[in-house]
């Protein structure tokens, strides 16, 4: 098993910056890949990119692509999701998943909450 936690959430005027944290735990070397993801109210679950493990090669959807960076620091067992020139439309709940190698995201973390005030 794996357990993510999220942190780093928060209020943040439009055109600010924010990084959030994911920390992994447990069976983190059946790690394959960790992803973002955010889900706004009345809205269907977002991607927002993924870092592979090993390597760190990372992918974005062109929605956020220039905006949102993904980083990894594996001494530590954490992912950061850097997040630049936010938008009132950016609030959501933000949560950190991992997969073992499939499409399929195995663990998921409890999520951490982003408001972006105009």
């Amino acid at each position: 098993q794996v357990q993510l936690v999220e942190s780093g959430g928060g209020l943040v005027q439009a055109g600010g910056s924010l990084r959030l944290t994911c920390a992994a735990s447990g069976r983190t070397d059946s790690i394959s890949t960790m992803g973002w993801f955010r889900q706004a109210p009345g809205k269907e679950r977002e991607f927002l990119g993924a870092i592979t493990w090993s390597r760190g090669v990372t992918r974005y959807p062109d929605s956020v692509k220039g905006r949102f960076t993904i980083s990894r620091d594996n001494a530590k067992n954490t992912v950061f999701l850097q997040m630049n020139s936010l938008k009132p439309e950016d609030t959501a709940v933000y949560y950190c998943a991992a997969n073992r190698g499939s499409s399929v995201w195995n663990y998921w973390g409890q999520g951490t909450q982003v408001t972006v005030s105009s």
